[in-house]
C-alpha cells in the first residue's frame, strides 16, 4: 500500500465514510496535511492515530468469557 492516501483511501482504511473523515479534518480530530488544496493522510500517522485510541481490556475483565 502507498504511504500517502487521499480522503477516499484514508476513509476506507479507517472504516468510515469520506463525509465523516471530512468532518474530522475540519474539526482537526485526525492528522492530515494539505498539498495545495488537496487533503492527504500519511499512513504511518493514521496507524499512530488508531493505536493512540485503542482501548485495552481492563485487567478485571481480561480472561472472562
Amino acid at each position: 500500500m502507498k504511504r500517502l492516501l487521499d480522503v477516499n483511501e484514508a476513509a476506507e482504511y479507517l472504516g468510515i465514510s469520506a463525509k465523516t473523515l471530512y468532518n474530522w479534518v475540519s474539526q482537526r480530530k485526525v492528522p492530515f496535511f494539505k498539498v495545495g488544496n488537496m487533503v492527504r493522510f500519511d499512513l504511518q500517522e493514521l496507524d499512530r492515530f488508531i493505536k493512540e485510541r485503542t482501548i485495552q481490556p481492563n485487567d478485571v475483565w481480561a480472561g472472562r468469557t
